[in-house]
This record gives structure tokens, sequence and C-alpha cells, in this order.
């Protein structure tokens, strides 16, 4: 027989007899007390934090299948206030899954699409509670997040400056190929990604779900989460592992899963050095000293963390950079000659001119670039913007962006071969010249839709001001044929604030004419935003109701002229 097995039949036959020595005196016992069972200790609730920004649809439906005994809901959002994430800390909330429900802009704020929430979310407070450990307690303890918004974990870096860093890559020498690898290496370790954020945030977690693009309506996810639920029940919540199932319910969605960041992660020394700027237990001098490191570095690094260095800078007032720590590491950075330079060089490289401006003026708040100098550099991009052959709308809104002091006008160059178009000479008009300031105005009367845009952005910057100006401009509009050029520009005059009766008198007119009920929409667009002292209340009311087209399809577009008829009856 095997010994191991011969062992265990001789353990056996011990316990039996043992056990039959005592049978009798057991047996007394019994008739005396029954034996006690020993009590299971109760499982603490769990606390399910809800951050419900935008719809309660998925908070509701967590709710209405997790037992209230084993499961209990804080909503963390206190409606009308701006602190209440430090009010949960206060509170000493601790969380064992979070839901976040809001729009998301991919990189930076869970938002609400209602207007009369105020209610928002900012990633970079959630990075500095998670990085100041000033709330230990509401997420130390946390087995799961659920993201409900879209890109909460898209895998792809956001950053506008990712092409750039490469075109510097190779111009340095490195091929495409090894340029991009390295640039994934760092954009992961600077969590350059909405993905690599979150786990940077969300440390140790070891479930966080989210969407890898797109992410379903409010009441689309709570269908699929009710699906979910009643196939499994609450069996899969809160114990810190994926669910297979839930993320077979919203495949169609792309919903993911990732883990938050520990100590054995390669990530870990990016989050170490994102923490530098967002932990608020560190000194001003103490982060401006890390910046000054990474500008030191090679500017793959210091570009991916641009934004965070830009939005240090701004928030350094003038009196914080006269405390003698500042204003060291400031006289630090202002002398280090070979950053400086390495910095320019790749600002001056830059195809994306929006990005070029930001660094130019980042190099001023350091103290590299003085106001002349910035001035130049601005004209010098300027210049290279005026001679791009083709320009589009996002072109003229940053030339008037630039000179919206207008002390860039001594920028504008003459029109040349391939820069006689609407677009340049849109730029050029926001660079104060006169002539195609008015051959941009032109053009917003022009039955040429794209033209119309182009005078749009225009004028959202140089709005008119004259009175006759306007006056003209509407007259102009007026003998527009029906077309979407001419609600287009319609729209453009209603971003004015108009008291002149005589343009209004011009509008009623137009709105009798017209055949468009598009046309007519747009018309009550601008009349319900107009000086209500200059109405004619029951002559327009009457002109309103009898002249009404009936807009084609399933209708809707009139909703504009029903708003203004209720407004003139509250009028009288």
């Amino acid at each position: 027989m095997h010994r191991l097995t011969a062992s265990f039949i001789g353990l056996f036959c011990a316990l039996a007899l043992g056990a039959a020595h005592d049978v009798s005196a057991a047996s007394t016992a019994s008739k005396v007390t029954r034996a006690k069972t020993v009590p299971q200790p109760v499982a603490a609730p769990q606390t399910v934090c809800t951050i419900t920004v935008n719809s309660a649809d998925e908070k509701e439906v967590f709710r209405r299948y997790l037992p209230a005994p084993r499961y209990r809901f804080v909503e963390l959002v206190e409606h009308n206030r701006s602190d209440w994430l430090n009010t949960a800390c206060q509170a000493k909330v601790s969380c064992d899954v979070l839901i976040i429900s809001g729009h998301f802009d991919g990189s930076s704020e869970f938002f609400s699409d209602d207007l009369e929430r105020t209610e928002h979310l900012p990633v970079a407070e959630l990075e500095r509670v998670s990085c100041s450990n000033a709330c230990p307690s509401l997420f130390s303890q946390l087995k799961e997040v659920y993201l409900f918004g879209c890109n909460t974990l898209n895998p792809q870096a956001q950053s506008a400056v990712m092409a750039e860093v490469v075109r510097s890559l190779v111009r340095g020498g490195q091929s495409t190929k090894d340029a991009e690898r390295q640039l994934s290496h760092l954009a992961t370790l600077h969590g350059a990604s909405s993905r690599d954020r979150m786990r940077q945030i969300f440390e140790g977690v070891p479930v966080i779900y989210g969407f890898s693009s797109l992410a379903p309506l409010g009441p689309l996810a709570a269908d699929s989460l009710n699906r979910h639920f009643q196939s499994v029940g609450a069996s899969e919540v809160g114990r810190g592992r994926p669910s297979a199932r839930l993320l077979s319910e919203f495949s169609r969605y792309g919903m993911s899963v990732a883990a938050g960041v520990n100590d054995r992660d390669p990530e870990a020394e990016g989050r170490r050095e994102t923490c530098q700027f967002a932990d608020d237990r560190l000194s001003d001098a103490t982060k401006l000293d890390f910046i000054h490191q990474v500008l030191r570095s090679s500017m793959a690094s210091a570009s991916l963390y641009l934004d965070r260095i830009q939005a240090f800078a701004a928030d350094l007032n003038a009196e914080d950079r006269k405390t003698p720590e500042v204003a060291s590491v400031l006289n630090d950075i202002v002398q280090d000659t070979d950053a400086r330079q390495r910095f320019l060089d790749f600002a001056r490289g830059a195809e994306q001119l929006e990005l070029r401006n930001r660094m130019i003026n980042l190099a001023r708040d350091l103290g590299w670039l003085s106001a002349e100098q910035r001035r130049q550099e601005l004209g010098l991009l300027l210049a290279e913007l005026q001679r791009r052959s083709a320009l589009e709308g996002d072109d003229i809104d940053l030339a008037c962006t630039l000179n919206a002091e207008r002390d860039l006008n001594g920028f504008a160059l003459p029109a040349a071969a391939g820069t006689d178009d609407l677009a340049h000479a849109a730029v050029r008009a926001c660079l104060g010249v006169a002539e195609d300031r008015a051959r941009t105005l032109a053009a917003l009367v022009d039955s040429d839709d794209a033209d119309v845009q182009l005078a749009q952005v225009f004028l959202r910057h140089r709005p008119i001001t004259e009175a006759d100006e306007l006056r003209q401009l509407a007259a102009a509009i007026a003998a527009m044929p029906a077309s979407p050029a001419q609600v287009r520009a319609l729209d453009t005059l209603g971003r004015h604030y108009l008291s002149d009766r005589s343009i209004l008198d011009e509008l009623a007119g137009l709105y009798v004419k017209t055949p468009s009920a598009a046309v007519q929409a747009a018309i009550a667009g601008i009349l319900i935003r107009a000086d209500r002292r200059a109405l004619a209340a029951p002559q327009l009311l009457d002109t309103l109701r009898r002249h009404r087209r009936t807009p084609p399809g399933a209708g809707g577009v009139d909703g504009m002229v029903d708003a203004l008829i209720r407004r003139l009856q509250m009028l009288g």
C-alpha cells in the first residue's frame, strides 16, 4: 500500500475511534444544549460614489440593481457648488466603486450639454487630488472606475504637438520609424493619451472601464447596463476584476478596460513626473525647478509637457515671481542660453503656426523673449502665414487673434501671385489693411457660401461698429437671393446688437417677401436678440403670423419664429 495512502487511512481510523469513544458523552451533552452556531461576519456595504455632471441614466441603473444592504450610493456633485469635490474630501467619503457620467472633451474636462448645469469636472482637479494625497480616503480603496464619456480610454495621444515632435526628430537625423517609436514611448510616460492619463490618475485601481472612441448617450448606455444586470445581477460589481460579460455587452460601443499604474509599471516614473506639476504640496519654486530640468532635456519631452508648463507659467502672477525662491529659479532659466536656443529652434521649425504662437508666448513668460522680441517673432510667423498658398478659416482666426491689440498692423505683406484670394485678403484685413477689409465685408453678401464663411470668421473678431455700414450691409443682405449663403449672412448680422429701426424694418420687409422658411427663421433669430424698444410689437406680430412660410420636410426650422411670437406676445 502506498505510504501516503496508508498514513491517511491510519489517521482516519484514529479519528473514527476517538469519535466513537466520545459519542456517548456528546449525545448526552446534546440533550442539555444544542451546539452553538458561530455567527458569520456581515460584510460592510460597499460605497458606490457617483460624479454626475450630465445625465443620471447610468447611475440610476446601478442603483436599481445593486441591493441597498450591500451597496450605498453617494453622489459627490452638489448642484450649484464649485467646491463639491473638496466637500466630499472633508466628509471623508471612501469609495469602492466610482461612476463618472458626463461628456468628455478627450483631454481636459467632463462637462454637461445642459446649459442650466454649471457643474463640470476638470481632469486637472482629479490629478491634483490623486498626486497631492489631498483626499486620501476618497479614492484609496477603489476597486473599479466606470468612465461613461467619449474617448475616456482612447489610447491615441490627443496632443497637436505629436506630429511636430516626429518632424523634429527626423530633422535631427532619426528615421521616421525610429522617431515614431521614441515618441510613442515618451507619450505613454507623459500621459499624452486619455487612457494613459486616467491610468495615472487612478493609481493602483485594478479595473478602469471607459471608451476608446465615441461612447453611447446616457439612455443607450442605460439599456446596455439593464441587459447586463438582468443577466448577471450585481455579482460582478466591486470585485476588482474585469467583467468579460460587461465588455461584451458594450462591445458595439468600443468599451475597453485598463488598470491604474502601480509602482512596478514602467509608466510609474511618468506618473511621478506628472505629479511634479499637479502636487499642490510642492512649492512654486520646486515646480519651476522641475520645469527647468524638463526644458534642459530633449525637446521631445519638453514639448509633450507644453500644456502643463504653459498653464503653470500663466498662473504665476507678478507677486509670485518676486519671491526670492521663484525669482532665483527664473533667473537660472533666463541664463540658460542652450535651453533657450533649442526651445526657439523647435518653435521656429513648427509647421503648426498655432503651436509656434503658444511657444513664443511661453518663451516670453519664461523671460527668454522681451516684449519687442516676441513681437518680431510673431511678425515672422505672420509673414510665413501670408506666404502660404492655401489658407482656411483657422488661419484667419489666428491672424485676427494675434493682432487683437492692433500692434501687429505693420506686418501685412502686399498681395503676391497665389495670395490674392479672399482668405489671404481676410488675413491682411486682420492686420489692418483697409481695402482688404472692404473686400472681406463685400464677400459676406456673395453667393459663394464658402466666401461667406470666411467673412464670418473675420467679423467674429472685427464686428462692424459704424451705424451706416451696418445699414448698408443689411440692405445688401436683403437683396441676396434666398440661399444658404443668405442665411449665413443673416446669422453674421445677428451677432451685432441691433437697435437701428431702419435695419429692423429692412429685415421685416425681407421676412414678407422671402420664399424661404430658413431665411425667416434666421430673421427671427436676429429680431429676438434685437433691442426690444425698437420693435413695433403689434405690427410685427401680425406680419410674422400672416406671412409665415411652411418649412419643408419634417419641419422644426421655424422654431425661432415661434419663440419670437411668444416674446412679442409677452411684450404686449
